[in-house]
């Protein structure tokens, strides 16, 4: 197979490439030879360091060492470093933070290089495609650089066009980084070396996708069809008559980068709301579409100022007042199956429960330990790392906190991060860190539970109805001060309507499906010989500035409506409806 077929394919094929460069042998060992040259310094200095007795003195020093050789090696060792820093199971602690400052950036290549990409790939002189663009680009990343242009139609648009003969150095890197993964696997313990050459693949799969810009350009309009009724939530149009395998060109964006805080500041953005926008939208792809941006850098996020509104209807005025949050390159995004999804839900509700018995079970289930693994000794373990996140430091809560405390118990137990949830990971702490920049004392914990505490309440299928119950239920008992906590933290969401929800509850209650609940409930209201008045006291107290008495007795009657064709029930509920009117 020629390197032209490889490229052709546009799908990677570990084994189409394994057989190119055995052919051509020469290609593997100077390029091997320059990986060692570039590592046998930082390798060394490791060892210095421990002989000398300054591990410690030089930890920084040989993290910020790393980071500059994976920068110098190029695109594939550049999105390799960016990978790694999600991955607690395979990188100590301290080369962790520094890695998660690496920046895809690289010096960009040659403008008439570009331009004949351009006109090659539109099969079109580049003044036929843009009358107007500019002559250096506006942005250089690791696989492609882009310009700002206008088309004859007059939209401006964004064009990014590939790094020339990319492919080679990729597939190159690729085969190499394979071959010593299958090499290193033997000798690692299980959760460093389990599967590391399917790590490689993924990692080579979701390489290749991100260099077809087709690819990303049906991924933008994917991502912009779920949030199509979230006018906060924006995607840059693409334009396919300009557009290929190696040149896209999409609407410009005119926002703010959301580390620019003076800027933001400057243009009445309100910062809060933008990083709710973005926390909100985040877990909206996680929990609800399954389908996620898995490279949220700065870069990759613009705040767009409020704007007048033309429509009143399309454009209502909180959206006008608060801004919009735009995301741009969808070259890596990930598809959640609805199991895992569900499973997802699943961990929440039992870390939620201080349930760590079902907590690991939920590992088992998502990849992160094998089914063969003893979870006994595991349980008391994830106690001790997630106890208190759930209690009185609630409010402290941070992914980064987690994910550097979860990397102390993955070198004690066969803990390892599936590739999925690598970019889960990235996509969580890359935000996190950018809500952080905008506004250091923000806790994103005060954005996720309101929206979490809404889905378990609203409950819009049975699965999200039966997780509830989960949360709301101990050992058989009904956990009331759950219930109180899950309203009062919704409440905290100024966007949450008290009101549909509790209509919703009592449409389930009233339900074939809500007849556990119902019973339970029941249950709940008697257990220990007693009435538990003084629970429901406290509930009402919490809602009672929202809903009136009015507002129940009606909801309830069109509840009974919905689930009954009694004349007497039709007739009481036409009798409400006159007493209201008089």
């Amino acid at each position: 197979m020629s390197q032209h077929q490889l490229a052709e394919s546009r799908r990677y094929n570990p084994q189409a490439i394994a057989n190119y460069y055995k052919k051509r042998p020469w290609l593997a060992i100077w390029r091997t030879l320059t990986v060692i040259w570039m590592f046998a310094g930082f390798i060394l200095g490791l060892k210095l360091d421990e002989w000398s007795g300054q591990v410690e003195e030089n930890k920084s020093r040989r993290a910020c060492q790393l980071r500059e050789i994976l920068t110098h090696l190029g695109p594939t060792f550049i999105k390799v470093g960016q990978a790694l820093s999600t991955r607690p199971d395979l990188i100590r602690k301290d080369f962790l933070e520094e890695l998660v400052k690496l920046q895809d950036q690289l010096p960009p290549f040659d403008t008439a290089i570009a331009f004949t990409i351009i006109e090659t790939e539109l099969k079109r002189p580049i003044t036929e495609a843009y009358p107007s663009i500019s002559p250096q680009p506006v942005a250089a990343a690791s696989l492609g650089q882009v310009y700002r242009a206008r088309l004859k139609t007059g939209e401006e648009v964004a064009v990014k066009v590939q790094r020339p003969n990319l492919l080679p150095v990729i597939t190159l890197d690729l085969y190499l980084m394979r071959w010593a993964a299958s090499w290193l696997a033997p000798w690692l313990p299980l959760n460093l070396g389990h599967d590391l050459t399917l790590i490689v693949d993924e990692f080579g799969t979701k390489l290749f996708e991100e260099i077809d810009y087709l690819n990303e350009g049906r991924n933008a309009e994917k991502f912009a069809a779920n949030f199509r009724d979230n006018p906060e939530v924006k995607v840059p149009v693409i334009y396919w008559r300009y557009s290929s395998h190696r040149v896209l060109t999409l609407e410009w964006i005119h926002g703010l980068k959301l580390t620019d805080t003076e800027q933001i500041e400057k243009q009445g953005l309100d910062s809060d709301a933008i990083i709710r926008i973005g926390v909100t939208s985040g877990l909206q792809q996680l929990l609800e579409h399954g389908f996620f941006h898995a490279d949220p850098h700065p870069g990759n996020l613009f705040a767009i100022p409020p704007q007048c509104p033309v429509d009143a209807e399309r454009q209502p005025a909180k959206w006008v007042q608060g801004g919009q949050m735009a995301y741009i390159d969808f070259g890596m995004m990930d598809q959640l199956e609805q199991e895992t999804k569900e499973t997802l839900v699943d961990a929440v509700v039992h870390l939620i429960n201080k349930d760590y018995e079902h907590l690991a079970e939920d590992f088992v289930r998502l990849g992160f330990l094998t089914p063969e693994t003893n979870i006994c000794p595991i349980i008391p373990a994830l106690e001790a790392v997630l106890g208190d996140v759930m209690g009185e430091s609630v409010r402290n809560f941070n992914f980064k906190t987690i994910t550097d405390r979860f990397s102390e118990l993955m070198y004690d137990y066969p803990f390892r991060v599936p590739a999925k949830f690598a970019l889960i990971i990235r996509s969580l702490v890359t935000q996190e860190g950018l809500a952080l920049s905008i506004n250091p004392n923000f806790k994103i914990v005060e954005v996720a539970y309101p929206y979490v505490a809404r889905r378990l309440l609203t409950g819009e299928t049975p699965q999200l109805r039966r997780r509830l119950i989960e949360v709301l239920f101990k050992d058989g008992r009904f956990q009331w001060h759950r219930l109180e906590n899950l309203i009062a933290i919704a409440r905290t969401d100024e966007t949450f309507d008290l009101f549909p929800t509790a209509q919703l509850g009592l449409q389930y209650l009233l339900s074939d499906e809500g007849k556990f609940l119902r019973r339970q409930l029941v249950l709940a209201l008697t257990e220990d010989d007693r009435l538990h008045t003084e629970e429901v006291q406290r509930l009402w107290n919490l809602i009672k500035t929202e809903i009136k008495p009015s507002q129940i007795f009606n909801a309830a009657l069109g509840a009974l409506a919905e689930f009954s064709t009694l004349p007497s029930v039709e007739a009481l509920a036409a009798f409400s409806g006159r007493q209201t009117l008089q």
